[in-house]
Formats: structure tokens, C-alpha cells, sequence
């Protein structure tokens, strides 16, 4: 595969600017002159609607800004890209991040793609739910499956460490997640009860949805958010950022608090209702025993309309771990057992009245105990008073 020294980024098909790899390892930005005078800055803090030539580190993305770098497949959508790579005679560990981005092209998550393309594999026929979750365990546990075309135009350009797919049901774009060698059969009911949880105590989800399946309990499934029909049926795609782009840093090392986001949503979004919709989310996910809140799974909306950011409805909401059993966001720097005080203190800091912030945290604790007691108990976890 020859080397791509430069690449077009658009959106919607207006060219937000260029790519251009400089001294063989950083990928240099610079934004097109028309979408300066009428887009947006794709990267609030890192890209700002200015005319220069932008260079991001070599680390933690790469060379990549971490606006680019979210396009980017990990986890298993990274594995299928590797190993369709090697069949077809080319060595991952050569190929750099632009060659990634182009071979994404118009499929990542969010609204960005990437021109030239490089196709790696030709149209293939569809699995059903229970072939696909059987292809993917046997790619998890060999790494190998005889459908890997289909696997990897499923799941590709997808994030996260558990297999999925991107497909399209009722002319809605879906994601739809299958266990990984490590996960319980039960683990897609698991998710959509923790989503019907998560909507019972007042945090924005989008549709959810249970599957059925033959091999276990059902996959889950949900509608995507990055993703938008219009009345004619016409599907647009909407720009889309994670923390760890924001602030240039790598999802796999927990050094962020709650405090920091509560600011930075605040900062972006300009609306004191969004980080509301924050606390929320972070008492679920204390009360929950949701501990891998790392800054991938944070992500804000662009609002072309409002000319705003936004964050994004709730995702990835199941009983989990970080590392070491801890919080992967720590709360008011208390990553094992925050307790109340705790969780108050970031509210208030943030702006909260400490009585609003009280019921709101005693309201989600008693709807996730009465709703997702079976799971918190099996864990035997720690009640927070």
C-alpha cells in the first residue's frame, strides 16, 4: 500500500480542509479559505477558524489531532482493519494514520469523512444476528473468521472493545453489540435493562432495543445518535467530538475528574441544562456501578442550526470496571467508593444547588436499587448513603 502523504477532510460534502503528513509522523492541518469565512471550528480548543497550519503532537493519537484521531476505528473495529490488512498481504505496523483515515473514508462515526478512499473489500452478502455473533467470537478467539468482508463492512469503522455492527433497521441507522470472550451471555439484556434504567431516572438515551437470538438472551441494540432522517427520509450525518478529542488526551489513562468535565461542558455547550444532563449521568453511572466512564465515552453534538455544541444522549451504561476496579472519571478525586459528600461537592462546585443536587442523586440511587438491584447484588456492591 503506497504511503498517503496528503488528504482532503469534508463535511457533507464541503471540504473543511487538508491533511498533509509533515517530517513522516505528524499530520499537519490546515482548514479550506470558503469553510474559514462559513463552517465551524471542528475542534474548539485545538482548531480554531483560523488561517495557519495547525500541528498536533505525536502523542497521544499518533501525529493525529484527536478530532481526526475519533474517526478512527479501536477495539474491534481496529482488529477487523488489521486483519483484512493482512489478508490481503499488507503489514498493519506500516501503515500509517492517513492511510487509516482514507480507508475510512465516508464511514466513521460522526460527520467527517476522508478523500482519496481505499477500498479494502468488495460488496458481501449479510449475516443474521446469530452468524454474525458466531463470526465474532471465533475472530476473538482465533483471529480468523471466513467472513471477514462482511465483519469488517458490519463493523469496520466502529469503536469500543465489543464486536458490533452498524446497520440500518426501519431506514433508522442502528448499532447492534455482541458478547466478547470476556462477557457474561447475558450481557446484551443486561445493557438494554441498564439503558431503560438510565431513562427511568431522567437521562436522555436514544431508542434501545432488545434483539432476540437463539445463543443467548438477546443482543443489544441502539439507534445512533451521529445520525439524523429528515422528513423525506433523507439520513444526514452529525459532527461529533469526544472528551479525549477535546482535550487531546488518551481514553486508556483515567486522569480526568468530574469536576473538569462539569467545566468543559459548560465551556462548550454555553448551557447550564447540559450539565445538569452531566450530573445525571454521573450519579447513574456512582450508583450503577458503571466504572468505564473513561473520556471516549463522553462525547458532544454540533448543532449546525443553533451553531452550538451539545452533549451527546447516554451510551455505553452497563455494570463495568476501569482500571483496578475504579472509577476511569474520578469523582472529586475519588475513583473506588465516592459516597455522597462527594458527589455533592462536585455539584455545588459546579453550580448546582446542593438541595437539587441531593434529590437528584437520592432519586437516581433509588431507582437504580429498585431497578437494577439483581446486578448490583450479584456483585454484592457497595450501597452509597
Amino acid at each position: 500500500m503506497d504511503r498517503i502523504r496528503q488528504l482532503n477532510v469534508f463535511y457533507h460534502e464541503r471540504k473543511v480542509g487538508t491533511l498533509a503528513l509533515y517530517k513522516e509522523r505528524l499530520a499537519a492541518f490546515e482548514y479550506d479559505k470558503e469553510w474559514i469565512e462559513s463552517g465551524f471550528p471542528v475542534s474548539p480548543f485545538s482548531l480554531p477558524l483560523e488561517k495557519r497550519v495547525f500541528l498536533p503532537k505525536a502523542d497521544p493519537f499518533g501525529g493525529l489531532f484527536g478530532v481526526f484521531a475519533d474517526s478512527l476505528p479501536d477495539g474491534w473495529g481496529r482488529l477487523l482493519v488489521d486483519r483484512l490488512m493482512l489478508k490481503n498481504h499488507i503489514d498493519p505496523v506500516t501503515v500509517g494514520n492517513l492511510n487509516r483515515l482514507a480507508i475510512v473514508g465516508d464511514s466513521g462515526m460522526g460527520a467527517l469523512s476522508y478523500r482519496p478512499e481505499i477500498p479494502l473489500c468488495a460488496e458481501a452478502a449479510a449475516l443474521d444476528l446469530d452468524q454474525v455473533a458466531e463470526e465474532c467470537e471465533k475472530m476473538l478467539k482465533i483471529e480468523y473468521s471466513d467472513n471477514l468482508d462482511q465483519l469488517f463492512q458490519l463493523g469496520g469503522s466502529s469503536g469500543g472493545a465489543r464486536p458490533k455492527i452498524l446497520t440500518k433497521i426501519d431506514g433508522e441507522e442502528w448499532i447492534i453489540k455482541f458478547p466478547s470472550c470476556d462477557d457474561k451471555k447475558d450481557i446484551g439484556k443486561q445493557e438494554y435493562e441498564y439503558s431503560l434504567c438510565a431513562k427511568e431516572c431522567g437521562i436522555e438515551m436514544m431508542q434501545t432495543r432488545l434483539f432476540p437470538s437463539e445463543r443467548c438472551a438477546g443482543y443489544f441494540g441502539t439507534r445512533r445518535f451521529d445520525r439524523k432522517r429528515d422528513a423525506g427520509g433523507a439520513v444526514s450525518k452529525i459532527h461529533m467530538l469526544s472528551v479525549s478529542a477535546i482535550l487531546e488526551t488518551s481514553h486508556r489513562i483515567p486522569n480526568l475528574d468530574y469536576h473538569l468535565l462539569m467545566k468543559l461542558t459548560l465551556e462548550i455547550t454555553k448551557d447550564f441544562s447540559e450539565v445538569l444532563k452531566l450530573y445525571r449521568l454521573m450519579c447513574f453511572n456512582v450508583f450503577a456501578h458503571n466504572r468505564d466512564d473513561h473520556s471516549r465515552n463522553f462525547s458532544y453534538l454540533y448543532d449546525e442550526q443553533e451553531a452550538c455544541y451539545k452533549l451527546t444522549p447516554a451510551y455505553d451504561l452497563t455494570y463495568s470496571h476501569s482500571l483496578n476496579g475504579e472509577h476511569a472519571m474520578t469523582v472529586n478525586g475519588n475513583g473506588i467508593n465516592p459516597d455522597m459528600e462527594e458527589i455533592l461537592e462536585v455539584a455545588v462546585q459546579a453550580g448546582i444547588r446542593e438541595t437539587q443536587a441531593r434529590k437528584i442523586a437520592c432519586d437516581i440511587r433509588e431507582c437504580v436499587e429498585d431497578m437494577l438491584e439483581g446486578y448490583l447484588k450479584k456483585h454484592m456492591v457497595y450501597k452509597i448513603r
